[in-house]
């Protein structure tokens, strides 16, 4: 799973399976022991769990980089590697 950015702590991957569960477009992050699912659209939680500060931060960042994170999902869903995305400083 390639992973398009690293900021406190937090890693963000992207990537596209055929017969996924979440169809809609989405980023995978992990903190520490925690996963989650989050839609490219809204940043809302598909599945898994972040810490409510955690969740936040990534929110915000992808706020700030939601046209890059949909031309990422292109990218995968076409079969190429996605580009890396600026962290959240």
């Amino acid at each position: 799973m390639p992973t398009i950015s690293m900021f406190y702590g937090v890693l963000v991957m992207i990537f596209f399976e055929g017969a996924s569960k979440h169809k809609m477009p989405h980023i995978h992050v992990r903190y520490q022991k925690h996963k989650a699912s989050l839609a490219i659209s809204d940043g809302k939680i598909l599945a898994g769990s972040l810490p409510e500060k955690k969740l936040k931060m990534v929110q915000v960042w992808m706020d700030l980089h939601r046209e890059e994170l949909r031309a990422n999902w292109t990218l995968v869903k076409a079969g190429s590697e996605p580009f890396k995305v600026q962290p959240l400083q």
